[in-house]
């Protein structure tokens, strides 16, 4: 089932109004018991005559044995989340690695090192870190420990103890190698199955993303425009003494719709935008792993092949093919625990994100349907009011 969410029915029993139709997907699960909390915030800006860049605070707090202290703070830029996650990467190469925010952004939507684009990318580092620190394996990672405690130079000096660009090259030959090969295959059906809800929804969720940031684009037109009607009327009001009270009623109308409206708006970018945009980021990642754990398998297929045809190899062979047996059942392992688990969160996230903006929708609606009928209602009790005086003698 490739559906973003299950839909249950509702049975005849159940209420019907939209509040609380919408209040049976909510959640009432107690929070897991946590030992391990980070916060990602204090942006500061850093001019150098080479570059200008942004850093953030770090600041951990933990009750776990193996952290020296319980609360450490540092401060990080972008790079070291880059290095965090290609660590992570290469320690974990089957498990679903939460995706950061990319280091560039589309022209024309949010200018660099503006206020708005510094706390969005804060937000979405802050993400990365806590889901990180809630996984059941990579939260022991040592490279994230060291990335949550390290000085800058001790991090510094840590970071050039990597693979060096050999090793680097040779992994990227061998990941070619593999995929100019073809097809995997010994693929077991689990992770065909995989391949095609990913591919589905990959599909699905760029077509959420494309259509929000339309409706986003379009509500602030449409906002833009509003916010000039009002205006409008309080001149008109001034022209037209008759009616003047009505005018000015009016633009005062379309002043609270147009802060419902603005509130509206601040739901769609700060709860949906972020959630669709970081799961089509989650789709490409889904496919990388899905490769990386292909690739382990094809190895261990073209060593079966070997063997078939070198006989007098064959206990060495053996001993290699044995080794790669292990390697891929416990990719396989890591990955179908990863793959139970980001489903979930998944289809908890967008449920939450789209229950937010029906909620959001709803008093919206509410808010500006009461404004418009209480203006209504006060012109009705004026016009009564103006007619029995006509009518006295």
């Amino acid at each position: 089932d490739t559906s973003l969410a299950e839909v249950n029915s509702f049975s005849p029993s159940m209420p019907v109004s939209p509040s609380s139709m919408i209040n049976q997907y909510k959640f009432e699960d107690e929070p897991e018991l946590r030992d391990l909390f980070i916060t990602v915030d204090d942006p500061e800006s850093h001019i150098t005559a080479i570059e200008t860049f942004i850093t953030y605070r770090v600041v951990t707090k933990t009750s776990r044995g193996e952290f020296d202290s319980s609360e450490y703070e540092v401060r990080r830029r972008y790079q070291d989340f880059l290095w965090l996650k290609s660590k992570l990467e290469e320690a974990h190469p089957t498990l679903i690695i939460p995706p950061l925010p990319e280091k560039f952004i589309m022209k024309g939507m949010v200018e660099r090192f503006s206020d708005e684009f510094i706390e969005t990318r804060r937000k979405a580092l802050h993400k990365f870190l806590n889901r990180i620190a809630d996984h059941p394996t990579l939260t022991f990672n040592e490279d994230f420990k060291i990335f949550l405690t390290a000085q800058a130079w001790e991090l510094s000096s840590h970071k050039k103890q990597g693979p060096g660009l050999l090793s680097r090259m040779g992994q990227t030959v061998r990941a070619v190698a593999s995929s100019v090969r073809g097809g995997v295959k010994n693929r077991p059906e689990m992770f065909t199955e995989m391949n095609n809800y990913v591919e589905t929804f990959s599909q699905k969720i760029n077509v959420l993303d494309k259509i929000a940031h339309r409706i986003y684009k379009e509500e602030r037109e449409y906002f833009n425009e509003m916010k000039e009607y009002g205006p409008v009327h309080t001149l008109w009001s001034a022209s037209e003494e008759d009616i003047a009270d009505s005018l000015k009623g009016v633009a005062s109308c379309i002043d609270k719709c147009c802060k419902a409206t603005e509130k509206r708006m601040a739901g769609l970018s700060e709860n949906l935008l972020p959630i669709l945009h970081e799961y089509v980021l989650y789709s490409e990642i889904l496919m990388g792993v899905l490769k990386r754990r292909d690739q382990i398998q094809g190895e261990l297929d073209s060593k079966v092949d070997a063997l078939a045809n070198k006989k007098a190899e064959k206990d060495l062979f053996s001993e290699e093919i044995g080794k790669l047996e292990d390697k891929v059942e416990c990719a396989n392992n890591a990955l179908k625990a990863d793959w139970d688990r980001w489903k979930q969160n998944m289809q908890c996230d967008m449920r939450s994100a789209f229950t937010n903006v029906a909620e959001n929708n709803l008093h919206y609606y509410e808010e500006c349907l009461a404004t418009w009928e209480s203006f209504l209602a006060s012109q009705t009790v004026d016009l009564h009011v103006e007619e029995d005086s006509e009518d006295r003698p």
